[in-house]
Formats: structure tokens, C-alpha cells, sequence
């Protein structure tokens, strides 16, 4: 399979960034970019969520996650249970 070139122009700190993440993952910048590539490929689409809504932790949707897990707890779902020791 032959073998081009492709340039990209980012901000110097997030190529700074993104070299010490590859780096602590044991893979290059490149092998990343070609990673995303194959798999917008495979997905035909790109393998995250673009938007540009952006919802506040205390957004309307988080503050629901958060009621459903209160009302669980206060009905004693999901309270942790004394565990007994075998030996």
C-alpha cells in the first residue's frame, strides 16, 4: 500500500499535548491519525459527537441523572450492603 503525506496546522500547545499523550500510549501522532481515519472509514462517520450545544454540568440532563440517583438511594437501591467476610 503506498504511503502519502498529510499535513495538519494546530495550536504548537495542543500538538505539544497531544505528542506527550501518544507518547504515554505508546503510539506517534501519526499512528492517532491514522487510527481516527480507519475508523471514520469503518463507521462512516466521525467516532465522536460534534455539536455545538454545549450542556452545563448542571445542565438540565446531568441534574436528571443526578434526581434519578437520589430518589434510588433515598428508596435504598444502590445503597451499599454490609458484606460478609468467608473464609
Amino acid at each position: 500500500m503506498s504511503q502519502t503525506t498529510f499535513s495538519v496546522r494546530m495550536d504548537a500547545e495542543v500538538k505539544k499535548q497531544l505528542d506527550a499523550f501518544c507518547e504515554a500510549v505508546g503510539m506517534s501522532a501519526s499512528t492517532a491519525f491514522n487510527l481516527f481515519a480507519r475508523a471514520v472509514l469503518r463507521e462512516k462517520r466521525l467516532p465522536f459527537e460534534v455539536t455545538t450545544e454545549v450542556e452545563p454540568f448542571y445542565g438540565e440532563r446531568h441534574l436528571a441523572h443526578l434526581r434519578r440517583g437520589v430518589e434510588a438511594l433515598n428508596s435504598g437501591k444502590g445503597v451499599e450492603r454490609e458484606l460478609v467476610k468467608v473464609e
